[in-house]
């Protein structure tokens, strides 16, 4: 499994929030049963890689239908292959290790 963080940013809007993209992003990883997490700065979402790509071409369209004129999409993908992994586990390594 790869863990995938992916932030979508609209531009060509008529208002600098962006919030209620993000709304529509949930909505849409919710309806769709997809592991994720929201972040101040991005959603984390874990499965499998193809799966992750194919569910960020499907988040960047998003904005698109709201009437967004141009969309900008950052994608960072962790795809460990020697063990598994899931969303929660490097934060608590971490955390783990300042103890």
């Amino acid at each position: 499994m790869a863990i995938m963080q992916v932030t979508v940013m609209p531009l060509g809007t008529k208002t600098t929030s962006v919030g209620q993209y993000v709304a529509e992003f949930q909505k849409f990883l919710t309806r769709e049963n997809i592991p994720h997490t929201l972040t101040d700065m991005g959603t984390i979402i874990a499965g499998d890689v193809k799966e992750l790509l194919d569910v960020a071409a499907q988040i960047h369209e998003l904005p698109f239908q709201k009437d967004a004129k141009r969309v900008v999409t950052h994608i960072v993908v962790d795809d460990r292959r020697d063990k598994k992994i899931a969303i929660g586990d490097k934060v608590a390594s971490v955390k783990a290790r300042l103890k």
